[in-house]
């Protein structure tokens, strides 16, 4: 499970104050199933301190094997937990040794019951059980839920054989399956919540920096998409401009100088306009996008009718209107040969409606959708707009309508053939 990155909790003072929250919170967990293995020992001698049949080297040779199989739980407790977080892809001989260290604890408590006078079956049974017990919480990091269950199930069925081989009868035994049974379960679902929370932590901060990420490529893609609308008009006036600039200049006509120093002041708007863009406070103003669209359009022979630019509207919907006719006389500059367009304006029902009309259509240009569309259809819906086209042989009509009130979408749109006044 790829959920945390390969990286480990805060180790030292140092370290965690320097540490993420993910960190801080997988060190502390960590330790916290740490220190409840570690308590393995101390539990079994607990266990064994009223039961006066042990002898006293008994005692400390259980004591010894339960040391080692404490460390060793601890052990692949820690190389399990790395496989459940991605960060290693297999624990196997961790798991082996723990194997084996649980099979000699195991073996130790049942000679033990064999051999013992005068025994107490139900502490030879909780003793036998505490081995399988920790070895369960070990393994738990890579059970799912219900494995876990069952699993837990092996350490009741040894108590209850230990408490047998002790001397005990099937009432006696009960006892620590019992008790075994709830302290197994119990343990065992804690120890895989804590598991779980650690790798919803880990996720959660994945989840986090990918969507920081996805938010810097989506502002990357707006100031591109805004660099593209601001360049796409600035340029296609410029070349329209420069282009008649040296038509006028080989006729000796005295008005080149003045084309000239129009274009020199397109580019020092655009720059502004870039510079804006970078931070952020520019904003499409309608009327002047649609005063710059008469202009360009007649400065490229292009007839233009405008109707309804006194419509009063929202500021959102007139900025979102100004982008689609930034886009669509640009689009009308370079990729037509119109000799009229027409751009109307309406407001009424909800929603503002803004139509972009010329009679000059290529038939590649109009066959395929361009980013620029793409953007403002993007743009657009984030105010609950739609966008629409049409092409009837040279007639391609650009459709926009945007919502009077945010809160509600735009209505749907029925396209028609462009409209047929003339200027």
């Amino acid at each position: 499970m790829n959920r945390a990155p390969r990286t480990t909790g805060a180790t030292g003072l140092a370290g965690w104050s320097r540490a993420s929250d993910p960190q801080r919170f997988e060190t502390y967990n960590r330790w916290t199933l740490y220190v409840i293995l570690a308590f393995e020992p101390f539990l079994a001698l607990g266990l064994l301190t009223g039961a006066t049949e042990y002898t006293s080297a008994g005692a400390l040779a259980f004591a010894l094997v339960s040391v080692v199989h404490c460390a060793t739980a601890i052990v692949a407790t820690r190389a399990t937990l790395e496989v459940y977080l991605g960060r290693a892809m297999s624990a196997r001989r961790e798991l082996w040794f723990l194997t084996v260290a649980t099979i000699v604890a195991v073996v130790v408590a049942f000679a033990w019951a064999a051999g013992a006078r005068d025994p107490d079956p139900i502490v030879i049974g909780n003793v036998a059980a505490v081995a399988p017990v920790v070895a369960i919480l070990a393994l738990s990091p890579l059970l799912t839920t219900g494995k876990l269950m069952l699993a837990t199930l092996a350490a009741p069925v040894i108590a209850g054989l230990a408490a047998l081989v002790g001397g005990g009868n099937p009432v006696q035994a009960t006892v620590p399956v019992i008790t075994t049974a709830l302290i197994a379960a119990g343990a065992a679902l804690s120890f895989r919540i804590s598991v779980w929370m650690i790798g919803v932590v880990w996720e959660q901060e994945q989840r986090r920096a990918v969507d920081a990420r996805l938010a810097v490529a989506e502002e990357r893609l707006r100031f591109s998409r805004d660099l593209h609308d601001v360049f796409g008009r600035t340029l296609s006036t410029v070349a329209v401009k420069s282009e008649l600039a040296a038509e006028l200049a080989r006729r000796g006509d005295d008005r080149a100088p003045d084309q000239m120093l129009e274009v020199r002041q397109l580019a020092q708007d655009a720059l502004r306009e870039v510079r804006a863009v970078v931070e952020g406070y520019r904003a499409a103003d309608l009327s002047t996008e649609l005063a710059g669209a008469r202009e360009i359009l007649r400065s490229a022979g292009v007839d233009v009718l405008v109707a309804g630019e006194d419509a009063d509207l929202p500021a959102q919907a007139q900025e979102a209107l100004a982008w689609v006719v930034r886009e669509a006389v640009t689009n009308v500059v370079r990729h037509a040969d119109a000799n009229r367009c027409v751009i109307e304006l309406r407001a009424g029902a909800g929603a503002a409606t803004l139509s972009i009309g010329n009679d000059g259509a290529r038939t590649a240009a109009a066959a395929r959708t361009g980013s620029g569309l793409n953007g403002l259809r993007e743009r657009l819906a984030t105010v609950g707009g739609t966008l629409d086209v049409h092409r009837d042989g040279a007639e391609f009509t650009l459709t926009a309508a945007v919502p009077l009130d945010p809160g509600t979408p735009a209505p749907a749109l029925t396209t028609e053939p462009p409209p047929g006044a003339t200027p």
